[in-house]
């Protein structure tokens, strides 16, 4: 069971009633997810801008930034917290909900073994609420032993993970599937690092990948399987990938700093 974040504010005020909170996941939304360290964000700007086109998309109205980076930094500090897992939720009326919870452990992330499962998320590029298919896929994934579920189209064209991106290295280059998927921040940040390039990767290719692996906000990490098609760590291939997230510099989250 997922931990509870230990702190919760709506449009600045915190959630008094435990169940709001579960009120308001459960509703027509959207949401980013990024970790603090020492009051900085990787790709900061990148996650106000996909909040704000999100928002206009759904609500068509604007999400300021500086509104969110001032709601976020007042809750991380009534939180007492610098370093951070947060979320910011934006709602109908433009209503934003922020969640401090524990940060996500630095470093490289444990090798994870993928199952494929027959699902596209719809509006793919939106980080909305209401993923049930996501869930469903990923909780009957882990049941059956796996870390993560690799969604694919009927035809074995493979899009994301339920919570992740998923890249390829065919020894040349970093491959990023073309299918419609949500582009993370984490990938915005690596893929452009990483000399990659993108293109439609279908089941039937994984036997000629070398290596792959996940990205999302929490983690980077290796993949060692994909039901029946297993992949060595190409330890070289990580250091790499690893050394060009960390020369991200992290941007200050307090607005006008």
């Amino acid at each position: 069971m997922t931990t509870p974040p230990a702190h919760i504010e709506i449009d600045g005020v915190p959630a008094a009633d435990p169940g709001l909170l579960a009120t308001l996941m459960s509703g027509y939304g959207h949401f980013t997810a990024m970790q603090v360290r020492d009051g900085r964000v990787k790709g900061l700007s990148l996650h106000l801008e996909r909040l704000d086109r999100s928002t206009r998309e759904l609500f068509g109205r604007g999400l300021d930034g500086d509104r969110v980076r001032a709601l976020a930094v007042g809750a991380l500090e009534k939180a007492g917290r610098r370093d951070a897992s947060l979320r910011v939720y934006a709602y109908p009326d433009v209503r934003v909900a922020v969640t401090v919870a524990e940060p996500a452990p630095d470093g490289p992330g444990a090798p994870q073994r993928l199952t494929t499962a027959e699902y596209w998320r719809p509006a793919p590029h939106i980080k909305h609420l209401g993923g049930f298919g996501q869930s469903y896929h990923r909780e009957a994934a882990a049941r059956a032993g796996f870390d993560e579920a690799l969604l694919t189209s009927p035809y074995g064209e493979i899009a994301e993970g339920a919570i992740t991106n998923i890249a390829f290295w065919d020894g040349t280059s970093v491959v990023w599937p073309s299918a419609p998927c949500l582009e993370g921040i984490t990938m915005a940040l690596l893929e452009p690092r990483l000399g990659s390039v993108r293109r439609p990767v279908t089941l039937a290719d994984l036997p000629g990948f070398r290596a792959a692996f996940v990205t999302n906000s929490r983690t980077i990490a290796p993949v060692t399987a994909i039901d029946e098609t297993v992949f060595a760590v190409d330890e070289d291939l990580m250091e790499r990938v690893y050394a060009a997230y960390a020369s991200v510099e992290g941007e200050v989250l307090r607005p006008g700093a």
